[in-house]
């Protein structure tokens, strides 16, 4: 089963270190897009990468909408690959929707993790007013998923730039364009619609685990107050608020990012 886990989420395993450092990528992407950021800690942890099914060098086959129909299923995934290379003390960095992944993993099996890095997290991305501004209003939602289903290319070309917002590097907005197009497009819209129409606003409240937030300055995914709010009601969170802009910070300002990783984990020892 080890074997077919690691095979199933095209798992890669490098560095020089003892403590594991997995990292997950998000919605729309895949391991590749941590390149920037590795290397930086290969010489002191165990570095793990892997790919969500549906996305990447996955097992397209594995793929089963009634799994995948929430994210518990991709807590699933993340939890298979710490099972199979039997990781403990794990430091988990998720971007965006796999921050509430790697929450939901965490609080399933607490004794597996040390700390949390949430990259650009969200635990909805839904107003709920008039105590909570997740970004967008429902309609918002719906319309991107219509345009999904009606022009998947269109919907992959207006918003990769939208979500990198860094229009001085077209290349990496080109980069997510390709990453969205990659991707087999009803796998694509069952993981958008499970990302983007989930609360879990109620689930922070069941995290143990130390957590880092790193909080994009400008960031039409995860606006400024909903960085605000996980800090509020994540027990034993840090916020950092970057100068970086942006929903991709590990691609577009990874100097800052690694940065930032470094002096928390140095604090936590």
């Amino acid at each position: 089963m080890s074997t077919d886990v690691l095979l199933r989420n095209n798992v890669h395993v490098s560095g020089r270190g003892q403590q594991p450092m997995v990292f997950a990528h998000g919605f729309g992407c895949d391991q590749n897009m941590w390149r920037y950021i590795t290397p930086a800690f290969e010489a002191d942890y165990r570095i793990v990468l892997f790919d969500y099914v549906g996305s990447g060098g996955s097992d397209l086959r594995a793929y089963s909408d009634n799994r995948y129909g929430s994210l518990d299923g991709y807590a699933e995934d993340l939890l298979d690959v710490c099972q199979a290379l039997d990781l403990r003390e794990v430091v988990v960095v998720g971007h965006s929707v796999s921050s509430i992944i790697a929450m939901l993993a965490a609080i399933r099996e607490p004794q597996r993790f040390s700390q949390l890095i949430l990259v650009g997290p969200s635990p909805r991305y839904v107003d709920d007013p008039p105590g909570y501004r997740g970004g967008f209003v429902r309609s918002d939602i719906e319309g991107l998923l219509e345009m999904m289903d009606k022009n998947y290319m269109g919907w992959a070309s207006f918003l990769a730039p939208n979500v990198m917002k860094n229009p001085d590097r077209p290349e990496l907005s080109e980069e997510l364009e390709q990453s969205f197009c990659s991707t087999d497009p009803r796998v694509a819209r069952q993981f958008a619609k499970v990302t983007f129409l989930s609360d879990n606003r109620e689930d922070l409240a069941s995290v143990t685990t130390p957590s880092l937030i790193l909080q994009c300055s400008d960031d039409m995914i995860a606006p400024l107050e909903v960085g605000d709010y996980m800090h509020q009601h994540l027990k034993g969170s840090t916020l950092r608020v970057m100068k970086a802009t942006g929903h991709c910070p590990h691609m577009s300002h990874p100097e800052e990012t690694i940065e930032l990783m470094r002096d928390y984990l140095a604090a936590c020892e």
